[in-house]
Protein backbone atom coordinates (compact mmCIF):
# COMPACT_ATOMS: atom_id res chain seq x y z
CA UNK A 1 0.00 0.00 0.00
CA UNK A 2 1.31 3.19 -0.87
CA UNK A 3 2.26 5.75 2.04
CA UNK A 4 1.44 9.11 1.94
CA UNK A 5 2.96 12.20 4.18
CA UNK A 6 2.12 15.88 5.60
CA UNK A 7 4.23 17.69 7.82
CA UNK A 8 3.48 21.31 8.82
CA UNK A 9 6.01 24.22 10.22
CA UNK A 10 4.63 27.63 12.05
CA UNK A 11 6.76 30.08 10.25
CA UNK A 12 9.32 31.71 12.74
CA UNK A 13 8.25 34.78 14.12
CA UNK A 14 9.79 37.08 11.62
CA UNK A 15 8.13 35.92 8.87
CA UNK A 16 4.48 34.88 10.32
CA UNK A 17 3.17 38.00 8.37
CA UNK A 18 4.23 36.97 5.24
CA UNK A 19 3.57 32.92 5.53
CA UNK A 20 1.04 30.70 6.42
CA UNK A 21 2.78 27.53 6.93
CA UNK A 22 5.75 25.96 5.63
CA UNK A 23 5.12 21.98 4.41
CA UNK A 24 6.73 19.09 3.35
CA UNK A 25 4.79 16.46 1.54
CA UNK A 26 5.80 12.97 0.11
CA UNK A 27 4.18 9.90 -1.53
CA UNK A 28 5.90 6.99 -3.30
CA UNK A 29 2.17 6.80 -5.34
CA UNK A 30 2.71 5.79 -9.03
CA UNK A 31 0.61 8.89 -9.21
CA UNK A 32 -1.19 11.64 -7.00
CA UNK A 33 -5.29 12.40 -7.68
CA UNK A 34 -6.12 14.38 -5.52
CA UNK A 35 -8.39 17.45 -4.27
CA UNK A 36 -6.90 20.28 -2.36
CA UNK A 37 -9.16 23.42 -1.28
CA UNK A 38 -9.16 26.82 -2.00
CA UNK A 39 -6.33 28.66 -0.10
CA UNK A 40 -3.35 31.78 0.12
CA UNK A 41 -1.54 31.68 -3.00
CA UNK A 42 1.46 29.18 -2.75
CA UNK A 43 5.21 28.83 -3.64
CA UNK A 44 6.31 24.74 -4.10
CA UNK A 45 9.23 22.87 -5.15
CA UNK A 46 9.10 19.35 -6.38
CA UNK A 47 12.06 17.97 -5.31
CA UNK A 48 11.94 14.70 -7.54
CA UNK A 49 11.63 17.18 -10.14
CA UNK A 50 8.39 16.12 -11.28
CA UNK A 51 5.52 18.45 -12.92
CA UNK A 52 2.11 18.52 -12.18
CA UNK A 53 -1.63 19.63 -13.57
CA UNK A 54 -3.99 21.82 -11.57
CA UNK A 55 -7.67 22.55 -12.71
CA UNK A 56 -9.03 25.37 -10.14
CA UNK A 57 -12.42 25.26 -9.89
CA UNK A 58 -14.06 24.86 -13.26
CA UNK A 59 -10.89 26.02 -15.06
CA UNK A 60 -9.24 24.45 -17.40
CA UNK A 61 -5.85 22.45 -16.58
CA UNK A 62 -2.96 24.05 -16.28
CA UNK A 63 0.36 22.29 -16.30
CA UNK A 64 3.58 23.53 -14.16
CA UNK A 65 7.33 22.21 -13.70
CA UNK A 66 8.69 21.40 -10.46
CA UNK A 67 9.36 25.25 -8.91
CA UNK A 68 5.98 26.95 -9.32
CA UNK A 69 3.54 29.61 -8.11
CA UNK A 70 -0.20 29.05 -7.69
CA UNK A 71 -1.90 32.44 -7.30
CA UNK A 72 -4.75 33.05 -4.38
CA UNK A 73 -7.78 30.27 -5.25
CA UNK A 74 -11.64 31.00 -5.64
CA UNK A 75 -12.68 27.42 -5.96
CA UNK A 76 -10.76 23.75 -5.04
CA UNK A 77 -8.12 22.26 -7.08
CA UNK A 78 -7.70 18.93 -8.60
CA UNK A 79 -4.42 18.34 -8.16
CA UNK A 80 -3.18 15.22 -10.92
CA UNK A 81 0.92 14.39 -11.08
CA UNK A 82 2.66 11.24 -11.33
CA UNK A 83 4.34 10.02 -8.46
CA UNK A 84 6.60 9.58 -6.51
CA UNK A 85 6.60 12.88 -4.97
CA UNK A 86 8.30 15.09 -2.49
CA UNK A 87 7.70 18.35 -2.27
CA UNK A 88 8.17 21.37 -0.14
CA UNK A 89 6.18 24.19 -0.16
CA UNK A 90 4.72 27.53 1.38
CA UNK A 91 1.61 29.51 1.48
CA UNK A 92 1.69 33.33 1.20
CA UNK A 93 0.36 35.49 3.59
CA UNK A 94 -1.42 38.33 1.25
CA UNK A 95 1.24 40.66 2.72
CA UNK A 96 3.81 38.02 1.73
CA UNK A 97 2.41 37.72 -1.58
CA UNK A 98 2.84 41.81 -2.08
CA UNK A 99 6.02 41.60 -0.75
CA UNK A 100 7.41 38.54 -2.90
CA UNK A 101 5.29 39.58 -6.46
CA UNK A 102 5.00 42.78 -6.14
CA UNK A 103 2.04 42.04 -8.90
CA UNK A 104 -1.56 42.31 -8.21
CA UNK A 105 -2.84 39.27 -6.70
CA UNK A 106 -6.36 39.29 -8.93
CA UNK A 107 -4.37 39.33 -12.13
CA UNK A 108 -2.96 35.91 -11.10
CA UNK A 109 -6.07 34.81 -9.14
CA UNK A 110 -6.81 30.83 -9.95
CA UNK A 111 -3.72 30.49 -12.27
CA UNK A 112 -0.57 28.58 -11.70
CA UNK A 113 2.59 29.53 -12.64
CA UNK A 114 6.25 28.84 -13.57
CA UNK A 115 8.76 29.99 -10.63
CA UNK A 116 11.80 30.46 -12.65
CA UNK A 117 9.78 32.75 -15.31
CA UNK A 118 9.16 34.90 -12.04
CA UNK A 119 12.38 34.74 -10.16
CA UNK A 120 14.50 33.42 -12.49
CA UNK A 121 16.10 29.80 -13.73
CA UNK A 122 18.90 29.98 -12.04
CA UNK A 123 17.41 30.74 -8.21
CA UNK A 124 15.01 27.59 -8.57
CA UNK A 125 17.26 25.24 -9.36
CA UNK A 126 19.38 26.67 -7.19
CA UNK A 127 16.77 26.74 -4.63
CA UNK A 128 15.80 23.11 -5.23
CA UNK A 129 19.34 21.62 -5.10
CA UNK A 130 20.06 23.30 -1.33
CA UNK A 131 16.50 21.81 -0.57
CA UNK A 132 17.65 18.16 -1.83
CA UNK A 133 20.83 18.59 0.58
CA UNK A 134 18.80 19.19 3.75
CA UNK A 135 18.37 16.77 6.28
CA UNK A 136 14.83 16.11 6.84
CA UNK A 137 11.28 18.56 7.62
CA UNK A 138 13.12 20.99 9.70
CA UNK A 139 16.37 21.42 8.05
CA UNK A 140 14.27 22.01 4.66
CA UNK A 141 11.79 24.38 6.22
CA UNK A 142 14.93 26.05 7.09
CA UNK A 143 16.72 26.24 4.06
CA UNK A 144 13.32 27.62 2.42
CA UNK A 145 12.84 30.16 5.44
CA UNK A 146 16.73 31.58 4.72
CA UNK A 147 15.63 31.66 0.83
CA UNK A 148 12.63 33.79 1.45
CA UNK A 149 14.64 36.44 3.87
CA UNK A 150 16.66 37.05 1.21
CA UNK A 151 14.02 37.70 -1.61
CA UNK A 152 11.36 39.74 0.41
CA UNK A 153 10.55 43.23 0.25
CA UNK A 154 9.38 44.45 3.75
CA UNK A 155 8.68 48.19 3.12
CA UNK A 156 5.06 47.77 2.81
CA UNK A 157 3.84 48.67 5.74
CA UNK A 158 0.32 49.50 4.80
CA UNK A 159 -0.06 45.99 3.10
CA UNK A 160 0.56 44.24 6.10
CA UNK A 161 -1.81 47.09 8.41
CA UNK A 162 -4.54 46.04 5.60
CA UNK A 163 -4.23 42.18 5.91
CA UNK A 164 -4.29 42.75 9.60
CA UNK A 165 -7.89 44.34 9.41
CA UNK A 166 -8.97 41.94 6.61
CA UNK A 167 -8.01 38.40 8.84
CA UNK A 168 -9.67 40.15 12.07
CA UNK A 169 -12.64 40.99 9.94
CA UNK A 170 -12.52 37.34 8.56
CA UNK A 171 -12.16 35.75 12.05
CA UNK A 172 -14.44 37.95 13.71
CA UNK A 173 -17.74 36.10 12.16
CA UNK A 174 -19.02 33.45 10.47
CA UNK A 175 -20.86 35.88 7.70
CA UNK A 176 -18.86 39.55 8.21
CA UNK A 177 -20.35 42.74 6.60
CA UNK A 178 -18.17 44.54 3.99
CA UNK A 179 -19.78 47.84 5.96
CA UNK A 180 -18.04 46.32 8.92
CA UNK A 181 -14.67 46.36 7.00
CA UNK A 182 -15.52 49.91 5.95
CA UNK A 183 -16.00 51.09 9.27
CA UNK A 184 -12.55 49.51 10.33
CA UNK A 185 -9.99 50.58 7.57
CA UNK A 186 -11.64 54.14 7.82
CA UNK A 187 -11.56 53.59 3.99
CA UNK A 188 -14.05 54.04 1.34
CA UNK A 189 -15.77 51.20 0.11
CA UNK A 190 -14.75 51.31 -3.60
CA UNK A 191 -10.72 51.73 -2.09
CA UNK A 192 -11.52 48.07 0.44
CA UNK A 193 -12.68 46.56 -2.76
CA UNK A 194 -9.64 47.41 -4.55
CA UNK A 195 -7.02 46.63 -1.71
CA UNK A 196 -8.51 43.25 -0.85
CA UNK A 197 -8.25 42.28 -5.01
CA UNK A 198 -4.82 43.87 -4.80
CA UNK A 199 -4.04 41.20 -2.16
CA UNK A 200 -6.00 38.08 -1.32
CA UNK A 201 -7.24 38.02 -5.39
CA UNK A 202 -11.04 38.80 -5.13
CA UNK A 203 -13.80 41.07 -3.53
CA UNK A 204 -14.62 40.92 0.15
CA UNK A 205 -17.79 39.49 -0.02
CA UNK A 206 -16.18 36.32 -2.32
CA UNK A 207 -13.04 36.11 0.41
CA UNK A 208 -15.96 36.19 3.45
CA UNK A 209 -17.95 33.16 1.53
CA UNK A 210 -14.43 31.12 0.98
CA UNK A 211 -13.78 31.29 4.45
CA UNK A 212 -16.98 30.62 5.79
CA UNK A 213 -17.28 27.49 3.60
CA UNK A 214 -13.85 26.30 4.42
CA UNK A 215 -14.87 26.87 8.17
CA UNK A 216 -18.00 24.55 7.47
CA UNK A 217 -16.09 22.69 5.81
CA UNK A 218 -13.75 21.71 8.41
CA UNK A 219 -16.62 21.03 10.82
CA UNK A 220 -17.94 18.32 9.04
CA UNK A 221 -14.83 16.78 8.55
CA UNK A 222 -14.70 16.49 12.27
CA UNK A 223 -17.93 14.93 12.47
CA UNK A 224 -20.41 17.56 12.90
CA UNK A 225 -24.07 17.53 12.31
CA UNK A 226 -24.80 19.19 8.59
CA UNK A 227 -27.24 20.75 10.28
CA UNK A 228 -25.03 22.21 12.97
CA UNK A 229 -22.22 23.72 9.62
CA UNK A 230 -25.87 24.93 8.49
CA UNK A 231 -26.41 26.99 11.81
CA UNK A 232 -23.17 27.87 12.57
CA UNK A 233 -21.98 28.75 9.39
CA UNK A 234 -25.02 31.28 8.63
CA UNK A 235 -26.13 29.86 5.04
CA UNK A 236 -29.30 30.00 4.04
CA UNK A 237 -30.48 26.75 3.35
CA UNK A 238 -29.09 22.92 2.67
CA UNK A 239 -28.43 23.42 -1.12
CA UNK A 240 -27.07 26.87 -0.13
CA UNK A 241 -24.84 25.42 2.10
CA UNK A 242 -23.70 22.06 -0.91
CA UNK A 243 -22.76 24.85 -3.18
CA UNK A 244 -20.54 26.86 -1.55
CA UNK A 245 -18.73 23.74 0.42
CA UNK A 246 -18.58 22.45 -3.13
CA UNK A 247 -17.05 25.39 -4.63
CA UNK A 248 -14.41 25.95 -1.91
CA UNK A 249 -13.67 22.56 -0.86
CA UNK A 250 -14.59 20.80 -3.83
CA UNK A 251 -16.71 17.83 -2.26
CA UNK A 252 -20.46 17.64 -1.07
CA UNK A 253 -21.03 17.80 2.75
CA UNK A 254 -22.05 14.56 2.78
CA UNK A 255 -18.61 13.40 1.34
CA UNK A 256 -16.88 15.74 3.69
CA UNK A 257 -18.52 13.75 6.85
CA UNK A 258 -18.28 10.38 5.66
CA UNK A 259 -15.04 10.38 3.08
CA UNK A 260 -12.97 13.89 2.42
CA UNK A 261 -10.21 12.15 1.04
CA UNK A 262 -6.67 11.50 2.00
CA UNK A 263 -5.05 14.82 1.54
CA UNK A 264 -8.33 16.46 2.71
CA UNK A 265 -8.02 14.69 5.88
CA UNK A 266 -4.74 15.06 6.29
CA UNK A 267 -4.53 18.75 5.27
CA UNK A 268 -7.95 19.40 8.04
CA UNK A 269 -6.01 17.32 10.63
CA UNK A 270 -2.65 18.88 10.80
CA UNK A 271 -3.84 22.26 10.56
CA UNK A 272 -6.50 21.64 13.45
CA UNK A 273 -3.53 20.47 15.63
CA UNK A 274 -1.95 24.27 15.18
CA UNK A 275 -4.53 25.66 16.95
CA UNK A 276 -3.43 28.19 19.19
CA UNK A 277 -0.11 28.43 17.36
CA UNK A 278 -1.37 30.30 14.27
CA UNK A 279 -4.21 32.41 13.24
CA UNK A 280 -7.71 30.79 13.32
CA UNK A 281 -7.79 31.95 9.55
CA UNK A 282 -5.46 29.31 9.73
CA UNK A 283 -6.01 26.70 11.88
CA UNK A 284 -9.80 26.38 11.35
CA UNK A 285 -10.04 26.07 7.72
Amino acid sequence: MSSISLEYRVPPDDLRPYVTLFYHFRTDAPALDEIERADHAQLRFRLDGGSAHYRIGRGPSQQVGPCHVIGPTSGAIRVNAAGPIELVGLGLQPAGWAALLHVDASVMVDRVFDAGKLFGEAWCSGAADRLRTADGTDEKVAAVAALLRAMLDRGDMAALDFARAIDAWLAASPSPAVDDLVAATGLSRRQVERRTKALYGVPPKVLARKYRALRAAVTLASGAAISDALVSGGFYDQSHLNREIKQFAGMTPRQMRAAPGLLSHLTISQRRALEGQVSTIISDT
